[in-house]
């Protein structure tokens, strides 16, 4: 539970850091947009790297052209683009249009989407799913234990029968799994059968568990929304 707390905490800080980090490359992306002048310039080679650190295959290999212009006082000038791809995107001589501030031209970009906006983009888009995972860690317990607060106090209580004690293996924190108690109940208006799985309890409870008989609370008009009332177990300590 602790690790749960740590990856809760560091998740949602650095999703918000790089959603901060976005907003903050974004408008400078638009501040020098609007401040930069356009030119044309030439793709005079390819330089390759190699994503992973790989130097043994091609096909792993990253081409980002280098491209020559000069600007509004015929100095000269070359940059490598900060964007790559495998195929390349450009071809040797092939001429591009930029963008580049006059007192930084040494900072230039190829006016396209990518070179301009992908940066932004691959943060924003980490940055989300860090948001998001950490986010959902915070929020879905809470809105979990709103939905048992509703149903303590407006469903219907039921005495289950107590079946077994299993492993949750499909919730795994720092290799241990939690544990689920399952109740059963037959419907004397019906006659149907219902299983119930309480939450997840992150100890063994089933030395706790001597009454046969478990309270579920149950929504009469959707029997499928329930709460295992577990109450009468001893709390995990902290």
């Amino acid at each position: 539970m602790k690790v749960l707390t740590i990856i809760k905490y560091l998740f949602t800080v650095l999703g918000i850091a790089m959603l901060l980090g976005t907003l903050y490359i974004n408008e400078s992306t638009r501040s020098f947009m609007s401040q930069a002048i356009k030119t044309e310039g030439t793709v005079v080679r390819l330089a390759e790297s190699w994503s992973g650190g790989s130097t043994v295959s091609h096909n792993s290999s990253i081409y980002r052209p280098v491209v020559r212009f000069r600007d509004r006082n015929g100095l000269q000038h070359e940059f490598i683009s900060s964007s790559g791809s495998n195929p390349p995107s450009y071809l040797e001589g092939e001429k591009v249009e930029l963008l580049y501030l006059p007192d930084k031209p040494e900072n230039a970009q190829i006016n396209e989407f990518v070179s301009l906006w992908a940066g932004s983009i691959i943060l924003g888009g980490l940055g989300t799913l860090f948001l998001f995972v950490g986010g959902g860690i915070f929020f879905v317990p809470m809105l979990k234990k709103q939905k048992n607060d509703v149903l303590r106090a407006e469903g219907t209580p039921i005495e289950t029968e107590f079946q077994s004690v299993l492993i949750n293996t499909a919730v795994s924190v720092n290799g241990n799994c939690p544990f689920q108690v399952v109740t059963q109940w037959k419907n004397p208006a019906t006659s149907e059968i219902h299983i119930f799985k309480s939450d997840n309890i992150w100890y063994d409870p089933s030395q706790y568990i001597r009454n046969k008989r478990i309270r579920v609370f149950i929504d009469r008009n959707n029997p499928k929304r329930y709460y295992v009332d577990l109450s009468f177990l001893p709390k995990l300590a902290g």
